[in-house]
């Protein structure tokens, strides 16, 4: 880039001073001076030649320092002819020995600049001498003065050579602090730019979404992460008033307001309700001046829900075991109830309707057993013993049993896998959990409706209904043991799968059904 200015401000320097020279030869001279205006044009002529041969070979020149130095050279040459061909002494061109040098400095280094001047002071001292001496051939035209004395001579030589040495001193000096210069601008360029782009990258890829919000409240920036979360690109809610787009997130009031571990709620672009908590605090520049206000915010959606099941699984285990020996201390005299009541069923002197009502107790006696039973099962499951299940045959099995039952005729089974899926749990307890939910589903529809059966190798399994669904408000407590909505319900059966998929060392999740049922999804642990 620097050769190709030098061999511009090179062309340019050759049409002024010699054009120059030439129009001063044709304007002010006698005709007389034809042949030195001849001698110019020839000047010109070679000058511009060697100017476009430079150009067209620049682009294959490898060794650019070799190059230039031959520049450097003819430059030398071109303003010796010129000085001579303007009258040796008497030429006002021995200046341009200073351009040379200054070029020289630039485009080289201070040691070619010295080297520089020494050849200039040769070459204009040589001329001055030959032409004290009446050495220097004279050409036809060309203006020479017809005797000049020592003293000017040397004076002339002293002053160019002086001023020659000191250009380049000074010239590379400066050259070399713009080199060291331009060295550190161009680190700090790198370094710039290797910060910008780790900045671009953390932006990208940080899980937290970063907001930026001028002193008018106006939405400036919002990052992958957050764009993520609100289901907004940047241009769909850029100078946009934060208030408008979160009303939620109460950073913006006519001014700012920092706020430290804030939460609320966030409404996305596609109408999905998230818990983000954020943060806000000032952007500042250099000088301390607030820029805007940098808001922060994560979506606690997921951890909010992880919340409420670690809270659950603490409240079903308490209440497991409390519920647990309270079960051991109703079962014995239940038993005694019992057995007491079918001993006085035998004696004779009891009447029929006695009898009758006795065999109610006993009936409800051995029903409470049963739940007891139950209860004690979800209250201290025992360990489950892992063994390779194709949970695919299990589902079949379960739709089988459910379409002997004639309770549940008009209920169509839709099976959601191909082949068998295989993972690792207790046959007994897993299909007592499956079957639980194939149950609830099918009482949830009345009897009637759609069950969709799905498993996935990646350990998902889900049971599906089109029922009436469940209410948000219920939500929270289906998996609590004797909540249940149902008339003749134990409000066991979600409970003890609950348990089993714990036991499992996996997840149970309720999500909405395509057709607005309930579709509970088990997750396993692989």
């Amino acid at each position: 880039m620097q050769l190709s200015w030098f061999l511009l401000f090179r062309v340019v320097v050759i049409t002024l001073f010699l054009g120059g020279a030439i129009f001063y030869q044709l304007g002010w001279r006698s005709v007389q001076a034809q042949p030195a205006v001849d001698y110019l044009f020839l000047l010109v002529a070679f000058s511009y030649g060697q100017a476009l041969v430079s150009a067209a070979v620049l682009r294959k020149i490898q060794r650019f320092k070799v190059f230039t130095q031959m520049q450097i050279v003819w430059d030398l040459f071109f303003v010796t002819c010129l000085i001579y061909l303007s009258g040796g002494i008497e030429s006002l061109f021995s200046f341009l020995y200073i351009l040379v040098i200054i070029s020289s400095a630039l485009l080289l280094s201070r040691r070619d600049a010295l080297l520089v001047a020494s050849a200039a002071s040769i070459l204009y001292g040589a001329i001055l001498d030959l032409q004290y001496f009446e050495l220097l051939p004279l050409l036809e035209g060309v203006p020479f003065p017809a005797q000049i004395d020592a003293g000017t001579v040397f004076f002339a030589i002293f002053v160019n050579v002086i001023a020659f040495f000191l250009t380049a001193l000074l010239s590379g000096a400066l050259s070399e602090r713009l080199r060291r210069s331009e060295q550190a601008l161009e680190r700090r360029q790198i370094d710039y730019e290797e910060l910008e782009n780790l900045n671009r990258t953390l932006l990208a890829n940080i899980n937290s979404g970063l907001l930026i919000i001028n002193p008018q409240g106006r939405i400036r920036s919002l990052n992958a992460a957050g764009c993520k979360i609100t289901g907004y690109a940047l241009e769909d809610v850029y100078d946009r008033d934060v208030r408008e787009v979160f009303p939620s997130m109460e950073v913006y009031d006519g001014e700012f307001r920092l706020v430290s571990r804030g939460e609320g709620q966030l409404m996305d672009r596609f109408g999905n309700l998230h818990i983000v908590g954020y943060d806000a605090t000032y952007l500042r520049d250099r000088d301390e001046q607030v820029l805007g206000l940098l808001v922060t915010f994560q979506d606690l959606s997921h951890v909010k829900e992880m919340e409420e099941r670690l809270k659950r699984t603490d409240r079903l285990a308490a209440v497991g075991r409390l519920a647990s020996g309270m079960a051991h201390e109703i079962r014995n005299p239940l038993a005694s109830i019992s057995g007491s009541v079918q001993m006085l069923m035998e004696a004779p002197s009891v009447s029929d309707d006695d009898k009758r009502l006795m065999r109610i107790v006993v009936r409800e006696a051995d029903r409470l057993s049963v739940l007891l039973t139950d209860f004690l099962h979800y209250a201290r499951p025992n360990l489950p013993r892992l063994e390779k299940v194709d949970v695919a045959a299990l589902l079949d099995e379960l739709a089988q049993l459910l379409m002997a039952d004639g309770r549940f005729s008009a209920i169509e089974i839709h099976k959601d896998y191909q082949g068998a899926v295989w993972v690792e749990v207790d046959r007994q307890q897993f299909r007592q959990a499956l079957w639980n939910l194939v149950i609830n589903g099918a009482e949830a529809m009345g009897g009637r409706g759609v069950l969709y059966l799905g498993a996935r190798a990646e350990g998902r399994i889900w049971v599906e209904d089109s029922g009436p669904g469940i209410g948000d408000d219920l939500r929270q407590k289906i998996f609590e043991p004797f909540f249940t909505t149902k008339d003749s319900g134990t409000g066991l059966g979600l409970a003890m799968v609950h348990a089993i998929v714990t036991a499992h060392g996996g997840d149970i999740e309720l999500h909405q059904g395509r057709q607005g049922g309930a579709k509970f999804v088990i997750r396993l642990a692989l």
